[in-house]
């Protein structure tokens, strides 16, 4: 294929001091077809840059006269377009994340293993800018792949409704770290869009064409999490009846995306930095190490670094993930976006429910900015959801929005007239409904908490097992039927 020729005629620049590695290195690049060039140390590889264009540079981090870094910083700096990989020794993971902070594509651990090696140097090329010159031109054309991918790309991006000074800092943050293998870390709150924020990382990196996997860590029982991550052998536990993938294997070739990992308990924690740190996984039931290729992107509402102060999120896994970081700012600091995002969220609502968009009535969206939205975007839509729901037709109005006020109108006051106020907390209408609800919350926490396990559950809650049951039955709550120990 002329996709195929385009990668193998990448030139590739290797720089490392161990005359053996070096000579590895380029034989195993030559076999996949790629053009070479070498250097034993940091000014002959500085002059090599200087001299010439490359697709990707591989340097070893320690070099006789210098450090590998340097060249990233110079390259930075004199705003070259080629990808670097940098090659750290085993365990040093500050190197690993200092280069990945100062622009290196991907990271390697020595010893290096060479099916990760090709594998990198592939994802490498495959992004590469378009080659010039004569030499490097081998097609006019864009291969279809290419252009749907950065087609996606372009529609993730406008579901970030707004065009505030921040949430323009998110598009452009978007766009610039995309084109990395450097985790990243999205912080925000609840609501704000964090997800939306990862897709559009995916849509515009160069795995825009691999598989996307979305996991909400909070939403999986803790005696599940190894396999439900990493996978698991025939007969591993009871019920498993063929080898099953996990979410690492899924993504390979894409992004793996971490939805609320701040709620991994602290075991699943450094199981999760190892995989990250080594890209390999153990299933659980196998005595081997499979190497997974994913590029890792994380969420989360909490605030991590006062997590790991108090102990309860490990620094090292911190620090792994959060190498770049985007915060998205919460609807009430940018209020100008507003009107931005009621037109998109219209367009879907309405979508969904197959009829036409709503024009929204004057004075509807001061009023709507008035209020704290501590649920950001998500209440939005959910208020929008509504008013689409009783609108009668024509414009949305307040009353379909049916915002909550303090006082009385006095005869002839209009409600815009009004101030809205949000209330903290309101006097149910349901009260045996409003203390199901919170029994359901209580019980549900104290399952995911234990494993699912329901006598432990039911002696932390001061039941018996006999009630306990009875409560998960009345109450419909879900348990898995998979490793549940009831004594």
């Amino acid at each position: 294929m002329a996709t195929h020729s385009v990668l193998n005629n990448a030139q590739i620049l290797v720089i490392d001091d161990e005359p053996d590695l070096r000579t590895l290195y380029e034989l195993t690049l030559l076999r996949e077809g790629y053009r070479v060039e070498t250097a034993g140390n940091l000014q002959d590889a500085l002059h090599a840059v200087n001299t010439q264009r490359f697709d990707v540079v591989i340097t070893d981090m320690r070099l006789p006269d210098g450090l590998g870094i340097e060249i990233l910083n110079h390259m930075r700096v004199t705003q070259r377009s080629e990808r670097c990989i940098v090659i750290t020794a085993h365990g040093s993971a500050e190197n690993a994340v200092e280069s990945l902070k100062a622009g290196a594509f991907d990271y390697l651990t020595k010893p290096v293993d060479l099916k990760q090696f090709r594998t990198a140097i592939a994802s490498a090329v495959q992004g590469s800018p378009a080659k010039t010159g004569p030499s490097r031109r081998a097609t006019d054309s864009r291969p279809a792949e290419l252009s749907t991918s950065l087609g996606n790309g372009q529609l993730a991006l406008a579901k970030l409704a707004g065009e505030s000074a921040a949430m323009r800092y998110v598009k452009e943050r978007v766009v610039k770290v995309a084109r990395s293998m450097a985790p990243v870390l999205i912080r925000g709150e609840s609501g704000t869009g964090k997800e939306l924020v990862a897709c559009a990382l995916h849509a515009n990196s160069h795995r825009a064409s691999g598989p996307w996997v979305a996991v909400n860590c909070s939403a999986i029982p803790e005696n599940l999490l190894e396999s439900e991550f990493f996978g698991a052998k025939k007969g591993a536990y009871t019920g498993s009846v063929q080898d099953r993938e996990g979410f690492f294997q899924a993504a390979k070739g894409g992004t793996l995306f971490l939805d609320e990992i701040g709620d991994l308990p602290l075991a699943m924690q450094s199981k999760l930095l190892r995989a990250i740190q080594e890209r390999c996984v153990r299933p659980v039931g196998s005595t081997q190490e499979v190497p997974v290729d994913v590029r890792i992107v994380s969420a989360t509402h909490r605030d991590l670094p006062g997590e790991v102060l108090t102990g309860r999120f490990r620094q090292d896994l911190f620090y792994r993930l959060n190498v770049i970081d985007i915060m998205i700012p919460p609807l009430r600091e940018r209020t100008e976006d507003l009107p931005a995002l009621c037109l998109a969220l219209l367009a879907r609502i309405a979508e969904e429910a197959q009829m036409a968009v709503p024009d929204v009535a004057p004075g509807t969206l001061e009023l709507l900015s008035q209020l704290p939205l501590h649920g950001n975007v998500r209440e939005l839509e959910n208020l929008l959801h509504r008013a689409l729901a009783l609108c009668d037709s024509g414009p949305l109005r307040l009353d379909d929005i049916q915002i909550p006020f303090s006082g009385s109108t006095s005869p002839g006051m209009q409600t815009s007239d009004v101030s809205p106020v949000w209330p903290e907390a309101s006097l149910p209408t349901d009260l045996q409904g409003h203390l199901d609800q919170q029994e359901r919350d209580i019980l549900v926490k104290t399952l995911k908490e234990t494993g699912f396990n329901r006598t432990l559950a039911a002696s932390r809650l001061g039941l018996s097992l006999r009630q306990i049951r009875y409560r998960i039955a009345r109450l419909k709550i879900e348990v898995p039927k998979d490793d549940i120990a009831d004594d």
